[in-house]
């Protein structure tokens, strides 16, 4: 009996020392069964509308993490709206795309130090297509990428992980070596790295039917893996009215759609919902401080 508490006590040992056998023995969904999720809100920084949203999810008082477009206009008042919000897991999300048309952005690095990734304006390309037919530079991705993460790390809140805008800061093995190469010399986190899986199904359903879209999906979520849940979120008005995607796959009606998104997200069935399954809602900084940075593994297929 003594020896049989001996290796239990070992065992225990090396995985509070281990990350890596901390998340192959069940860290990632927590305890056996149990159903956890991460919300992750994209494209804080955007716009004025977008922020103001933000702060809607935030004053619910759940464990959200918020991913800052550090390139945009706006991030200095989402980064002042996420100061003392401990709660709140921010990320950097990695932006080469400039997408809507008659609002763009360009680089934090300044267009003269990444030709290959402007246009004739020094604005980034609307869609990735576009932004790879130019043959972008790879050192000047580096260049450019790690600008956003150091104007991040500077801006006065706790920096836990990195995501993607548009997937282009990942979309050639070039250009996700750059991304898990700043992660590791930084120590963020990467979403989609902890061994999460997107929980997926209403970012295209028409408004009216997002929220009975995330209740249903959300409702069919049982144990295993850690579900990840993307939103984008947006207070409709004229800002976000005015704003029309470039990208022939961008959503018409897009203020309309970000409300619905906040809507639903923050709708007490939603958190009814949460509270009757058991949900436990985690962050990246949760998933680092559980699983550790050395405990990450690139996305299967990637």
């Amino acid at each position: 009996m003594r020896r049989l508490c001996r290796a239990v006590a070992s065992l225990l040992l090396l995985a509070l020392l281990h990350p890596g056998l901390r998340a192959a023995a069940g860290e990632h969904g927590g305890r056996p069964g149990e159903t956890v999720f991460m919300i992750r809100c994209d494209d804080a920084g955007m716009c004025h509308a977008v922020n103001q949203a933000l702060r809607e999810v935030i004053a619910t008082g759940m464990p959200v993490s918020v991913s800052v477009m550090f390139a945009c206009p706006w991030y200095r008042e989402a980064v002042a709206l996420l100061r003392g919000h401990e709660e709140v897991s921010v990320g950097v999300h990695l932006t080469l795309n400039a997408e809507w048309k008659d609002y763009r952005w360009g680089p934090v690095a300044g267009r003269c130090a990444v030709p290959t990734l402007v246009d004739s304006e020094g604005y980034f390309f609307p869609s990735r297509a576009e932004l790879f037919s130019h043959a972008p530079d790879t050192v000047e991705a580096e260049r450019e990428l790690r600008a956003q993460v150091m104007r991040a790390l500077r801006s006065g809140v706790r920096i836990d992980y990195l995501d993607y805008h548009m997937n282009a800061a990942v979309s050639t093995p070039p250009f996700r070596r750059i991304v898990e190469r700043l992660a590791r010399e930084y120590g963020l986190g990467i979403s989609r790295y902890f061994g999460e899986e997107d929980l997926e199904g209403w970012y295209a359903v028409p408004p009216a039917a997002k929220k009975e879209a995330l209740l249903a999906r959300a409702a069919a979520a049982e144990g295993g893996p850690v579900r990840l849940l993307v939103f984008h979120v947006g207070l409709r008005g004229t800002e976000m009215d005015a704003l029309e995607d470039l990208n022939s796959f961008g959503l018409k009606e897009m203020s309309a759609h970000r409300e619905a998104e906040l809507r639903a997200l923050t709708s007490p069935e939603f958190r009814r919902l949460l509270e009757a399954k058991g949900v436990t809602l985690r962050t990246y900084a949760d998933m680092k401080a559980s699983v550790g940075t050395g405990g990450m593994k690139r996305p299967a297929g990637d």
